[in-house]
């Protein structure tokens, strides 16, 4: 069994992200700059806000952070997009999800300019995506792409299952492995809640992608003997340690750990390289915007 370390990956696309900023800013050129808005105070949001503005840091880029309470109207939080959209200076922004429930999520998503849309929400990126078009690619799909191909995971041929049909994770994730690429070429079925003998779908991937967001969901009975498994999952559980809880994904990792050949650890698997990956998008779209 093999680690799959996202963070010394994501260390790597980090450096060759931050020699491209330097490049520009040799060139008399502002770095990237990438925007956020939060909408109230979720702590999951909250820490990875401050994830993004760490790793922002580390390669050059300009970082803002919109805060903005949980009572914000769907006005206001369109005027703020806008004011993004048209604001020269920014290069990219994201809205964290989840939105609170009196806001119409799908309606904010469409509103944003997709040239600027760096997590790829909007319906035009989504759509380019799955025709294989030029455009920006989600994040966590896109850092696990990141992980397979820097890890020299053979991808081509192989069976993979990913559970989990989310617009975020699940249903891109088995877009990107199922296109016709060397570093992808996969047969993928998506599993979900509706899914029957799910445990038997499971255990026959090469390449098991777990993105259901339920911890520890995934047994060892539902991995096959060196099957490669990408844990997307990432939840904090009670215990009884001196923190009070531990971090878990969404694979029993002591248990199914041993049956695989390669497998991500939580954390610090797929969650950097998701970062990067909403990084290299900024750097592609400052890039578009200078022709550079």
């Amino acid at each position: 069994m093999q680690l799959i370390d996202g963070k010394t990956i994501a260390a790597t696309v980090k450096s060759e992200i931050a020699n491209e900023v330097k490049k520009m800013i040799d060139a008399d050129q502002n770095p990237p700059h990438l925007a956020a808005i939060l909408v109230g105070n979720d702590p999951a949001s909250e820490t990875y806000i401050a994830s993004k503005e760490r790793a922002c840091k580390e390669v050059g880029f300009t970082s803002s952070v919109y805060r903005m309470s949980e009572n914000t109207s769907e006005e206001e939080l369109l005027k703020t997009i806008e004011f993004l959209s048209n604001d020269e200076d920014v290069n990219g922004y994201i809205i964290q999800l989840p939105l609170p429930k009196h806001i119409d999520t799908n309606a904010i998503i469409a509103a944003m300019d997709p040239k600027k849309d760096v997590d790829c929400f909007h319906p035009e990126n989504v759509g380019r995506m799955a025709m294989d078009m030029p455009c920006f690619l989600p994040a966590t799909p896109a850092g696990i792409m990141m992980l397979l191909e820097r890890s020299n995971i053979e991808t081509e041929g192989k069976n993979c299952v990913v559970v989990g049909r989310s617009n975020i994770v699940g249903t891109p994730i088995s877009i990107l492995l199922s296109r016709n690429s060397k570093k992808a070429n996969c047969t993928v079925t998506l599993c979900h809640s509706r899914t029957k003998n799910l445990k038997e779908v499971c255990a026959s991937a090469d390449i098991l992608v777990a993105a259901i967001g339920k911890p520890e969901f995934i047994t060892a009975d539902m991995v096959k003997e060196g099957a490669v498994v990408i844990d997307v999952g990432i939840h904090r559980m009670e215990d009884n340690s001196e923190k009070g809880y531990k971090i878990v994904g969404d694979v029993k990792f002591d248990e199914a750990a041993p049956k695989c050949s390669f497998i991500t650890p939580v954390p610090g698997g797929v969650g950097p390289t998701t970062i990067v990956s909403l990084l290299s998008n900024t750097l592609k779209a400052r890039k578009n915007q200078l022709n550079f």
